[in-house]
């Protein structure tokens, strides 16, 4: 096998200076926005001392984030969505300072965190169709799973360095430095995207009013709910992240299971750590024939090394197995997006983006609240390896259940058989 056949496709960003803008835009804001988890955690957790209040800051940002997700989604096919992601990010700045200003404050107020945490996921959610809808019109059909790759790859790049630059900033000049990071992060991407081209959807929905903008939601989901693979995609999705997001517990692990508070950030970077592994050779994802299968294994990837990690008493095994999930993870999200894009028609790409969306914000935000709720009533280490086992046999029974999810796959192959496979 030659090293060019695994090796990262970087086709997407030498064939579209568009995406390239796209790119480098969006790596500045996510860099900003994962230093800000980071600081909110540990600021919450000197605030209360408490997982639950932890895992109840994820909840803040979940709830509106889904009424944002949902319009969004509509909004999405029906204007410009280079527009929309720019006037739903550049307000995220002034969030971010808010936040700063806050933890510059001799006392911070705890109700501010949570105000800014909800307005986040509000705007958030608003751009986040749009921001997934377009990739198709930057890169091409061809390349969404190169496209998926790189995504995948700048998000574990940032997720292994924002948290550890993160926890030396909150254990040097405090939670403040983060934040307005992230607020320079969201400038970087607003910037950016006044570059690129307008990406309006290509088979625009009329602006009809909000009884319309219902129905159309419904359109989304009804599409969805008949397409057994994206139904079965999102449940196989929905088991990896429901029973199984321990950053929710970082901090208190960090500072009870290992004994240091500055481990902490460690802990948030490993498993970016497997997952950029992997995207060093996911050359190989654009052109797998058994495209679900490797996707389900990999979910059980997730699970399992999490349960490792769960029953890990040393920091480096600990590492190791949350490096480990990474690499599932990575694999997992690279193929549910790039298949996600290729089944979805341009004219309601917004709306099952953001229903996508929606199922990939709240599953965690309501894993972190769980897992942080069993913490309090067990302890952190059985929270993680219940969750991770329960990930395991929900996963196996959604691949039992939805054959579609199955026979998957990114190669190509004629139509008949396309078709057959997603029912």
């Amino acid at each position: 096998m030659r090293p060019s056949s695994v090796a990262m496709d970087l086709s997407p960003l030498r064939a579209s200076r568009d995406y390239r803008l796209f790119f480098a835009g969006f790596l500045g804001a996510l860099f900003g926005t994962l230093m800000t988890a980071v600081a909110v955690s540990v600021q919450v957790y000197e605030m209360t001392g408490s997982p639950t209040q932890i895992g109840l800051t994820a909840l803040a940002r979940a709830a509106p984030m889904v009424a944002g997700l949902l319009a969004g989604g509509v909004l999405a096919d029906r204007y410009d969505r280079r527009a929309l992601m720019l006037w739903t990010r550049l307000p995220l700045a002034g969030v971010a300072a808010a936040l700063a200003v806050n933890a510059l404050l001799p006392e911070p107020r705890l109700w501010v965190v949570y105000a800014a945490t909800a307005v986040t996921g509000l705007l958030a959610g608003l751009g986040g169709p749009a921001l997934l809808a377009a990739t198709p019109a930057l890169v091409g059909t061809e390349r969404l799973a190169a496209a998926g790759a790189l995504t995948s790859a700048s998000t574990q790049l940032a997720a292994l360095a924002a948290p550890a630059v993160g926890g030396l900033l909150v254990a040097g000049p405090g939670p403040a430095a983060c934040y307005a990071v992230d607020a320079a992060g969201y400038l970087v991407f607003s910037l950016a995207m006044l570059f690129v081209r307008p990406l309006p959807p290509a088979h625009a929905a009329p602006d009809r009013g909000v009884r319309q903008a219902f129905a159309a939601v419904g359109a989304g989901l009804r599409f969805v709910r008949r397409d057994r693979l994206l139904l079965g995609m999102m449940l196989v999705g929905a088991a990896a992240m429901v029973f199984t997001m321990p950053q929710a517990l970082y901090p208190v692990l960090a500072d009870r299971q290992f004994g240091s508070p500055g481990v902490t950030g460690l802990l948030y970077a490993a498993p970016a750590l497997g997952a950029l592994l992997g995207a060093a050779a996911s050359g190989w994802t654009g052109r797998v024939r058994a495209t679900g299968y490797v996707l389900v294994g990999a979910v059980l990837l997730w699970g399992g090394a999490l349960v490792g990690f769960g029953l890990s008493p040393a920091l480096p095994a600990a590492v190791a197995f949350l490096a480990l999930a990474g690499l599932g993870d990575f694999v997992s999200e690279t193929l549910r997006g790039a298949l996600l894009q290729h089944g979805t028609p341009d004219e309601l790409r917004g709306r099952v983006s953001g229903l996508w969306m929606v199922q990939a914000i709240v599953s965690p935000a309501l894993g972190n609240a769980a897992v942080g709720f069993l913490a309090d009533l067990t302890d952190p280490r059985t929270a993680v390896v219940s969750g991770g086992a329960v990930c395991v046999v929900a996963a196996a029974a959604v691949a039992v259940a939805f054959p579609a999810l199955r026979r998957a796959t990114l190669a190509a192959e004629p139509a008949d058989r396309q078709g057959a496979a997603r029912r």
